[in-house]
């Protein structure tokens, strides 16, 4: 039986996905939606939201991609309510990813992002890049 984790992917990850389909946040994104749980907060799904409708992604994410991936994200997704929170790492912006795992009592918080990789060790919380985290839900056959 296969046991259903909880995950929060971070921004770049998201996008990242959107941009390529091969690359490893895409085949991490697919495994979660199908598998596993996708967990968001109120900040976390805004700051997707605007970064998604920036300019430098014209050229790549249509219009309709970009609302249809916000809904089906929204509709799908496992939704924590945050409250004020510590700081946990370099960038505050960042806190909020981190705030809403240990809200939601995620398994592993997944990012590109330097800050977030290197923040102080949680005991209840994995921060692991896209392609760790598929070799974690993948472990090799012995």
């Amino acid at each position: 039986m296969v046991q259903i984790l909880s995950l929060v992917l971070d921004t770049n990850v998201l996008i990242s996905a959107a941009l390529s389909a091969q690359g490893a946040p895409a085949q991490l994104l697919r495994r979660v939606l199908q598998d596993h749980r996708l967990v968001f907060s109120q900040p976390t799904f805004d700051e997707l939201h605007t970064r998604l409708y920036r300019p430098k992604f014209d050229r790549y994410l249509t219009l309709e991609l970009r609302q249809r991936l916000l809904h089906d994200f929204n509709a799908s997704a496992h939704w924590v309510e945050l409250a004020a929170h510590p700081s946990y790492c370099r960038d505050p912006d960042d806190d909020q990813f981190i705030a809403t795992a240990l809200q939601a009592q995620a398994d592993a918080l997944v990012s590109g992002d330097k800050d977030l990789l290197e923040a102080p060790p949680m005991p209840d919380l994995r921060i692991l890049t896209p392609a760790q985290t598929l070799a974690w839900l993948s472990p090799a056959a012995t």
